[in-house]
């Protein structure tokens, strides 16, 4: 089997599946390990399907499809690969202080979805409020320590869990509507109390190229 090629001539451009548009599409060369980083981001280190996308030559990631001339590649390439990226590791504890995001799951199996926080938007304090957004936030993991889940390749960061039942949920909803600007309060308006809340913490040192746009 042919080696798989050490750069790759990328085409991308936004996606939108609902309508049929003319969008500029933009050319870029990637190194194999960068191209490995956006896949990965999507697939986790599954080397099945990361070479599966290398055949097929096109992936959806942030909002751009990117296209290129599929290849081939062998199990060892690709177990040298993944072997860059981080694993999950339990023994990673939680700090508060280290948390830059969260994500309010909202309902469960089919239904369910999330609403992603960063620690920048939601840190500004309203007029005359003692606390921020997010210092409220993190006040769900000060009740209940939050669970290790996985480490997550497309936030590039561990994963942290906290379930919360109805009666929190919605009076931890509540606290942050009443605390939160108008931008980030009208993201929130229409939310029905979340079933739990996700921490991220950045991985120190985790494979990332930030080639994408």
């Amino acid at each position: 089997m042919h080696a798989a090629p050490e750069t790759i001539a990328i085409r991308f451009t936004e996606d939108d599946a609902r309508y049929v548009t003319v969008r500029p599409v933009v050319r870029q060369t990637f190194r194999l390990a960068e191209l490995a980083d956006m896949v990965v981001s999507v697939t986790g280190k599954n080397a099945v399907r990361v070479q599966q996308i290398f055949r097929a030559g096109t992936v959806v990631y942030n909002g751009y499809r990117y296209w290129w001339d599929g290849f081939a590649s062998n199990e060892n390439e690709i177990t040298g690969l993944l072997a860059l990226f981080p694993d999950d590791d339990p023994s990673h504890l939680f700090n508060p202080s280290q948390v830059t995001a969260v994500s309010l799951e909202i309902g469960g199996g089919t239904q369910r979805s999330l609403v992603g926080i960063v620690r920048r938007e939601a840190s500004v304090k309203r007029l005359l409020r003692k606390r921020s957004p997010w210092e409220i936030l993190l006040t769900a993991a000060q009740d209940s320590t939050p669970r290790y889940e996985k480490y997550s390749h497309a936030e590039r960061a561990d994963v942290y869990r906290v379930h919360l039942s109805f009666e929190v949920a919605a009076s931890l909803l509540k606290q942050v509507m009443a605390a939160s600007p108008r931008g980030l309060r009208k993201k929130l308006s229409a939310l029905q109390p979340p079933a739990a809340i996700l921490f991220f913490i950045p991985r120190a040192n985790s494979a990332g190229t930030g080639t994408t746009p």
